[in-house]
């Protein structure tokens, strides 16, 4: 929900209204008609019907026989666009499918975007259970992950305790920690460990581990890497995962020597 405290005094309400129509019809994958876009959007049917208009000449949605209207082919242009900023230099996805393969486990990148927990690059691996949400974007179960507690543990605790209160921590499965005492505890031990996991946090019978590529008193600049994989393997093969991420992580340091962060 935007905060209306935070509007921007020169905002241009056209691109806002466009905006909102836009992230409408992509909520709704059966597609909407111009007076259900119309009302999600509280706008006047006339407005949304020159915006829509304008959207579909742009390739931003397509109009569908039956009038409704949907994504256009154009979001998906600007999504690998987005993977290619999230990701920095191309030798990260090497780094990372290179590791996905002489693992079998699918290995993720992440950084700070925007102040914001996101993952950055992913190469799926064969033996990690499928996860279709963790894709390169924001990261919303970043109190779940490993991926993202190993960066929240990057963060001073009064840091920590207002990324928890506005995004909050969600109950993924009986086992994810929803107390800042406890995921306080969880990164303790994980810094000590000198790797993060979670174990059936984020989805039953699968973990996740996750440890630093670089940190930074910038912290547009803290990165980090992980796997995930049968929550059985890293019971019984947690040294040799955090040996091999290590080396991961030395790999992606290199190419991030010098990188400016991804823009927001």
């Amino acid at each position: 929900m935007r905060d209306p405290l935070a509007e921007p005094s020169d905002l241009i309400r056209s691109v806002s209204r466009a905006l909102r129509v836009l992230e409408a019809v992509g909520r709704s994958p059966r597609g909407l008609t111009v007076k259900q876009i119309a009302r999600r959007c509280e706008l006047t049917v006339a407005t949304t019907y020159h915006l829509v208009r304008t959207l579909a000449y742009e390739g931003y949605v397509i109009r569908r026989e039956d009038g409704t209207y949907v994504v256009g082919l154009e979001i998906a242009d600007r999504f690998r666009e987005l993977v290619t900023a999230f990701r920095g230099p191309a030798g990260i996805g090497d780094v990372l499918r290179k590791a996905a393969a002489d693992t079998g486990y699918s290995h993720y990148m992440g950084r700070f975007v925007g102040g914001r927990v996101a993952i950055c690059a992913v190469a799926e691996g064969p033996r990690s259970p499928y996860l279709e949400e963790l894709i390169p974007g924001f990261d919303e179960a970043t109190h779940a992950t490993a991926l993202g507690k190993a960066l929240l543990a990057t963060l001073s605790a009064d840091q920590r305790a207002r990324y928890l209160k506005e995004f909050g921590m969600r109950p993924y499965t009986p086992a994810t920690l929803v107390t800042p005492d406890a995921l306080d505890a969880d990164l303790a031990a994980g810094d000590k460990r000198g790797m993060h996991i979670e174990i059936g946090q984020y989805r039953p019978g699968v973990a996740c581990a996750s440890v630093l590529v670089s940190t930074d008193r910038d912290i547009e600049r803290r990165v980090v890497v992980g796997c995930s994989l049968p929550a059985a393997e890293l019971m019984t093969s947690a040294r040799i995962v955090r040996t091999r991420l290590v080396s991961v992580a030395r790999g992606l340091a290199g190419l991030l020597d010098g990188d400016v962060p991804a823009p927001v």
